[in-house]
């Protein structure tokens, strides 16, 4: 195994000691850079720590930068990472810092490292339940036709409800166009009841009785249509084993060659 196989098991897998610990610490500092972002914004404590938040700021960012380095040096296609979702969002979240050497006032351009809260996503594949995860995924996409017939009667419902207490209530009432009502009628279906708008006549309260009845049992079909494709997926393994050659990531932990290109995985074995 080169060197270079050696920093890419440390830096893009999870099922050795090293390549845990790198995630751990990497966390760690992502948690650390995540409340600095958080407490910098509060105006009273960035005028007390002023200084405190710029050097630790440039400490996280030059400990990303290296990562950021290091995971281009360790992959063999290193375009691959550089274009990936994960690769831009490495990028942005060190970019603010050096940028605001070459711009001045470019306070929005901070907020940009919070994006380092996406890299908790990826880091997290460190947890026993990747394989819950992924077949939470798996539940959803088989739940995406479903759900998405069961929105379409929601948003039917809505409009013929909201129609029928627009000629109910009336303007005089606070529902005063069809759009107006079919947003009280989605408020009241979910729940949630802002309270702007109430009817006031007796039927138009006894519909209202109606749809928060309907509202519980709407709210309880994407979770049974959800549970049910989840209980019905198969069981998976954690798939930390990141392919060196192509850079494919969707391998078991005791897979022994890329079913991608068929390079060899677990080279320290051989």
């Amino acid at each position: 195994m080169t060197w270079r196989e050696k920093l890419h098991e440390v830096i893009y897998e999870a099922d050795t000691r090293a390549g845990k610990l790198f995630d751990i610490i990497l966390i760690g500092v992502i948690v650390f850079s995540l409340i600095l972002v958080s407490l910098d914004s509060v105006p009273s404590i960035h005028r007390a720590y002023l200084d405190f938040f710029y050097i630790s700021e440039w400490i996280v960012t030059l400990l990303f930068t290296i990562e950021y380095i290091l995971r281009i040096i360790a992959t063999k296609k290193p375009l691959r990472y550089i274009f990936s979702f994960y690769g831009i969002v490495d990028l942005l979240s060190t970019l603010p810092l050096y940028l605001s050497l070459l711009i001045v006032g470019n306070s929005p351009l901070m907020t940009l490292r919070s994006l380092r809260l996406l890299r908790v996503f990826r880091i997290l594949k460190i947890t026993k339940y990747i394989g819950a995860g992924k077949r939470l995924m798996v539940a959803l996409r088989s739940s995406l036709p479903k759900i998405l017939v069961f929105l379409f009667s929601v948003i039917i419902i809505s409009f013929i409800v909201g129609t029928i207490m627009y000629l109910v209530e009336g303007p005089e009432h606070g529902f005063s166009s069809i759009p107006i009502s079919i947003y009280w009628t989605i408020v009241t279906l979910t729940t949630v009841g802002f309270g702007d708008i109430h009817p006031e006549t007796p039927l138009g309260q006894f519909i209202a009785s109606l749809l928060m009845i309907l509202g519980y049992g709407i709210i309880a079909v994407p979770t049974g249509i959800v549970g049910a494709e989840y209980a019905n997926s198969s069981n998976s393994k954690a798939n930390t084993q990141s392919c060196f050659n192509c850079g494919e990531t969707d391998h078991p932990d005791k897979a022994q060659v890329c079913h991608q290109c068929g390079y060899s995985l677990n080279r320290q074995d051989e």
